[in-house]
């Protein structure tokens, strides 16, 4: 993504290149070995990544009506979109004084080569070994001459821009609203599971470990271990529906959280971290449920 990894940073505060939560992996084998590293009293931060290459066929088998139609790359810019979105963007990357090479490369493009192929020969940005892909990202995590040519680029329509990086050419695949991911408290969440169709109605998901769960757990709530995440994180979408509330509850909410925030990376717009996890909900809310 259009992150550490990349050669643009997000804009933080921190001097690091964003070393946080916000940084997630698309990649199940990546996130499969950290998790089966992962230590309950000791949460780990995802490091960066970036996702895995898509071509354009497979993206739109997948993503459906969320992709817009393919058109043919032109360069050009405007959008009648406003800014609480997030947008899904490739792009590939040269140096600042080859010019000559990316209006080599954005001619070829408008004759019909993929920018995500030419961005694995020619990008000089690590996203290469993607085809360019830099996920979904919303405003605030880019620098600005980035941001902005992205933000104004029509969806499937090939534009540049220079930043202090160099020469981008950038292609925005998709957009859609930008999703909502919350921590939600151990009482609204009790209130909530009195609810008759509360648990009907929305996806209920614990990523602690079938051990963890034996000792404590909420009815309703489907089991993902974090450490078999291989098994279960490349299927999510057939396995939940992106577009329907998801709470995400672990030990004390720092996997969860983990998870969340990469579920947002899998297009599900309206996630949930029970805060304080099932600890919290025990001491705060439910005093019937052992704590460990």
């Amino acid at each position: 993504m259009l992150r550490a990894c990349c050669h643009l940073p997000i804009v933080a505060t921190t001097p690091a290149l964003i070393p946080t939560l916000d940084l997630f992996l698309k990649t199940s084998s990546t996130l499969a070995r950290l998790s089966s590293a992962f230590t309950p009293s000791l949460p780990k931060t995802l490091v960066p990544n970036s996702p895995p290459h898509i071509p354009y066929s497979s993206l739109k088998k997948h993503m459906g009506a969320h992709l817009s139609p393919k058109a043919t790359a032109s360069f050009s810019a405007g959008s009648s979109y406003g800014d609480a979105r997030e947008i899904l963007v490739q792009h590939l990357l040269v140096k600042e004084n080859d010019l000559k090479l990316l209006l080599e490369l954005q001619k070829r493009i408008l004759e019909g080569e993929e920018l995500s192929l030419l961005a694995e020969e020619y990008s000089i940005c690590p996203s290469k070994e993607e085809g360019g892909m830099l996920g979904w990202v919303r405003k605030g995590q880019m620098v600005p001459e980035f941001e902005e040519a992205a933000f104004k680029a029509p969806v499937n329509k090939v534009v540049r821009c220079k930043t202090k990086f160099g020469w981008h050419l950038l292609e925005v695949l998709s957009e859609r609203d930008e999703s909502i991911l919350q921590d939600i408290e151990p009482h609204e969440l009790h209130g909530k599971m009195q609810e008759p169709c509360f648990v009907e109605q929305s996806q209920l998901i614990d990523v602690r470990e079938p051990d963890e769960v034996a000792q404590a757990s909420l009815p309703g709530f489907q089991v993902f271990p974090l450490r078999q995440f291989g098994s279960w994180g490349p299927e999510i979408t057939t396995k939940l529906d992106p577009k329907k509330d998801t709470y995400i509850l672990c030990h004390h909410g720092m996997r969860s959280l983990q998870v969340a925030k990469w579920l947002q990376t899998q297009g599900f717009t309206r996630v949930f971290n029970v805060s304080g996890g099932i600890h919290a909900y025990a001491v705060k809310a439910d005093p019937s449920i052992p704590t460990y």
